[in-house]
């Protein structure tokens, strides 16, 4: 009897480093689906003032800032931009009523744009409006907030599962550990893609000779990540901020 509890704990532990590659073939991709539709919709949009116009009148603003800018971890992939909020900043950031936001950068300031000319009642009327807004904000407003930390959670529960799998688990075939951490920080969960396909989708059957090494990977990081921009920004170009937001 004392014989078998090891016998059985090695055979349980076999079982399990099975199970693990199958599942985190199917969950990563999973997660990274889930992550990028709801990271997609709250990303912001590039508008215009007069759709921030359109906006309050059809009463689809929740809530509504003046910003100088945004701010970007960067580093890693699953973090969202914030707003970097200022009284008097060159840029209108708003958010609408289904979660999405949505900024007009270098929009002059509203009480110039609403107070010209002898009558006043637009500036009256935008006054009215923006009091409607904060009313409403505490009713509506937290849909953002809850689509951005539900792909904040998603984003955390894909890099843990990852990281989990890269340092824990068996050694990689393709490239070594340092390899695939620079490559799994490329922006847009990409990394983690490619690792999830190469090592777990199609891995070869026998470690790959000279496999990739640490400076490679982080060789690779810099010229995808400068890829994936340059393909982004075309994108944008061409199917519009409505499609490819930032």
């Amino acid at each position: 009897m004392v014989e078998e509890v090891p016998t059985r704990a090695r055979t349980s532990c076999r079982r399990w480093r099975a199970v693990v590659p199958v599942v985190l073939r199917w969950a990563l991709p999973v997660l990274w689906v889930l992550w990028a539709g709801l990271a997609w919709w709250v990303e912001p949009r590039e508008s215009t003032e007069a759709q921030l116009d359109r906006d309050l009148a059809a009463g689809r603003v929740v809530s509504y800032q003046r910003a100088y800018g945004w701010a970007d971890d960067g580093a890693y992939w699953g973090s969202r931009p914030r707003v970097q909020y200022a009284a008097d900043g060159g840029m209108l950031t708003w958010t609408v009523s289904n979660g999405q936001n949505q900024y007009a950068a270098g929009a002059p300031l509203a009480s110039d744009s609403y107070t010209v000319g002898p009558d006043s009642s637009a500036s009256t009327g935008w006054d009215a409006r923006r009091a409607a807004v904060d009313d409403s904000w505490q009713a509506g407003g937290g849909t953002a907030h809850r689509i951005g930390s539900a792909a904040a959670v998603l984003a955390g529960v894909l890099t843990v599962l990852w990281l989990g799998r890269l340092i824990g688990g068996a050694p990689p075939l393709v490239g070594t550990r340092w390899f695939w951490f620079w490559v799994g920080l490329l922006p847009f969960g990409v990394g983690v893609l490619a690792w999830t396909y190469r090592e777990l989708w199609r891995p070869p059957p026998v470690p790959v000779p000279g496999r990739g090494s640490g400076w490679r990977g982080f060789g690779w990081l810099i010229l995808a990540a400068v890829g994936i921009s340059l393909l982004v920004s075309v994108a944008r170009i061409v199917f519009g901020t409505a499609v490819v937001p930032g």
